[in-house]
């Protein structure tokens, strides 16, 4: 398993420095002292609230939440994602991967919120088990993995995935259930592809033979990691090949690498081998390895504490997922540090595609639309592939269209900030329509879009204005945001 081991945190040290790097080009803008929701303005509030502390919030920047804070941490995990790459002293690079990537999730609320998001931390958690001891650990004599810390890995690959499946099914949605859920999905998701606008046009009865196999990829397949060599590698093909058609549908940030990298502990050197004959690691040092001494590296000594991390981590794992509700002192204890995670997305279908137009005007009268650089918004405008790399308020801009304004207070923030000519709001948008002076009022519009019929050459989507979001706002006398008119 050294091979295999050296390949995971390559694999895992890569998708953090992509996360990690993307969020922190964005973080002035989104969560810096002049962003969307500064961060620092946040912990002022834990602070200031008096019954909240470290265990309720687990976060280092209680010591410090200042914009240079926040780089620092942001470097840390990086800087730790980088180590991991190298095979440098991957067991304190995954802690503090761990520790810096938890501190910036736990306070980054909106725009740190996401599924893959605590999937990193609680990656990170349980790498820092499998990782091999030693600043410098060499490949050919550093000690194999106990059996129970990949077994961790395993867990945490099966669950990611089971779960996502159980919760379709169990949130009752028909679609799901009848198999149609695609149909809408191709148009509905977050920020499509422009493989979705083929993919959308494909007979129904197609559609629904790709949803009964996701369904088999989602939950037949990931209980196959957890039996015997051959299920392991089968479930390691089944799952990769899960997330390479996620991938090639639809941009979901780096979920899909990162879960793709989650599957590599199930396979070991010797499969390694056979699938890359020609790997620049000799089978000398894969399998025949031996120390400086001349003798083969020691076996770990038989230990029982690795077998009591798995069964307690295996047993939080099926606490949080099928017991959500249960309020027992471990699971309170563990929820707020998101290490240990439930998972599950589209347990109920988005049938409908909302999308907030934000525009400004100097008049009230011509009205000029920001452009976002991934969202839909021109009707001309091909979708296009952006992940592993997340534009995290363009995913936020689609959260917020489900619900109302009132219900997303970081819609007004984002507002006075782009009343005020925030720099590093700005840099968020593929286009300012306002460059010299900021616009002196602003509203936001909510459009119904959907796929065009490929009929229409040249135009991507049809759209039907349905009514206002937020109010039209311009700057108040103090610089807050009031209603216009």
């Amino acid at each position: 398993m050294r091979l295999t081991r050296r390949l995971f945190f390559i694999g895992l040290g890569l998708t953090a420095m992509i996360a990690v790097g993307s969020y922190w080009w964005q973080l002035p803008g989104l969560a810096g002292s002049r962003g969307i929701a500064p961060i620092g303005a946040g912990m002022e509030g834990l602070r200031g609230a008096g019954d909240v502390g470290f265990f309720d919030a687990p976060t280092l920047l209680w010591l410090s939440s200042s914009d240079a804070m926040l780089h620092l941490l942001c470097a840390i995990a990086f800087f730790s994602a980088a180590l991991l790459v190298a095979g440098l002293a991957p067991r304190i690079a995954s802690v503090t991967l761990w520790a810096s990537w938890l501190s910036l999730v736990q306070a980054g609320y909106p725009f740190l919120a996401f599924q893959w998001d605590v999937l990193l931390v609680e990656s990170a958690f349980c790498a820092a088990f499998f990782a091999p001891p030693g600043l410098r650990p060499r490949l050919a004599t550093e000690p194999e993995p106990h059996a129970a810390f990949r077994w961790v890995l395993l867990v945490l690959a099966c669950k990611v995935t089971l779960e996502s499946g159980i919760v379709k099914l169990a949130s009752g949605d028909p679609s799901w259930r009848d198999l149609t859920a695609l149909t809408y999905h191709w148009w509905s998701q977050p920020l499509p592809t422009w493989t979705s606008v083929l993919i959308a046009g494909l007979p129904m009865w197609l559609q629904q033979l790709m949803c009964f196999l996701m369904f088999v990829l989602e939950l037949a397949i990931p209980l196959m990691a957890l039996g015997p060599r051959l299920m392991r590698l089968t479930a390691a093909a089944g799952l990769t090949a899960l997330q390479a058609a996620l991938f090639a549908a639809g941009n979901y940030s780096f979920y899909n690498v990162l879960t793709f990298v989650l599957a590599v502990p199930l396979l070991d050197d010797f499969a390694l081998r056979r699938l890359w004959k020609r790997a620049p690691w000799s089978d000398a040092a894969l399998s025949g390895a031996t120390s400086s001494t001349g003798l083969p590296p020691a076996p770990p000594k038989p230990s029982r504490w690795p077998w009591a991390v798995l069964a307690t981590y295996a047993a939080i794992s099926l606490g949080m997922f099928f017991g959500r509700q249960l309020d027992s002192r471990l699971l309170r204890a563990v929820r707020p540090f998101d290490t240990v995670n439930a998972y599950g997305a589209f347990a109920v279908m988005t049938k409908s595609r909302a999308e907030i137009v934000v525009e400004g005007s100097v008049d009230a009268v011509t009205w000029v639309p920001y452009g976002f650089p991934w969202k839909p918004g021109d009707l001309t405008r091909r979708p296009g592939f952006i992940a592993p790399w997340q534009p995290r308020l363009d995913w936020q801009m689609w959260f917020a269209a489900l619900g109302s304004c009132a219900s997303n207070p970081w819609v007004v923030s984002l507002q006075q900030r782009l009343l005020t000519g925030t720099p590093q709001v700005l840099a968020l948008f593929e286009t300012n329509p306002f460059p010299t002076a900021p616009p002196r009022y602003l509203r936001t519009r909510v459009f119904q879009y959907r796929f065009a019929p490929w009929s229409e050459q040249g135009v991507w989507w049809t759209r039907t204005e349905t009514g206002p979001y937020c109010p039209p706002v311009m700057l108040g006398p103090d610089g807050s945001v009031v209603r216009a008119f």
